[in-house]
């Protein structure tokens, strides 16, 4: 849920800036950081890298078509701690 929210802050913050709503905008960003207080800590490259790493050895994956069960391991374990596309973007690097 607080993902969701985030994401929603970010957006709106964008639109307004682009819209030259330049108040309503810093409004939104406001938001955001009272939402990040409560979030988890976010993964680093490194860890998140490691993660698929052992997720793509464990699973004894060795083409894109193996995706789903490599992002299938990652998830649970990086919930809230990453995005989904850009741990699915990584995903599709080490195995292609």
């Amino acid at each position: 849920m607080l993902q969701r929210e985030r994401k929603r802050r970010l957006e709106a913050a964008e639109a307004f800036r682009g819209g030259g709503r330049e108040e309503q905008a810093l409004g939104e960003e406001q938001e955001l950081a009272v939402l990040e207080e409560f979030m988890p800590e976010p993964l680093s490259e490194d860890e998140l890298e490691e993660i698929i790493d052992d997720a793509i050895a464990e699973v004894g994956a060795t083409s894109i078509r193996d995706l789903g069960r490599v992002m299938a391991d990652v998830m649970p374990q990086v919930s809230g701690r990453a995005d989904g596309s850009v741990v699915s973007q990584l995903v599709r690097e080490k195995l292609a």
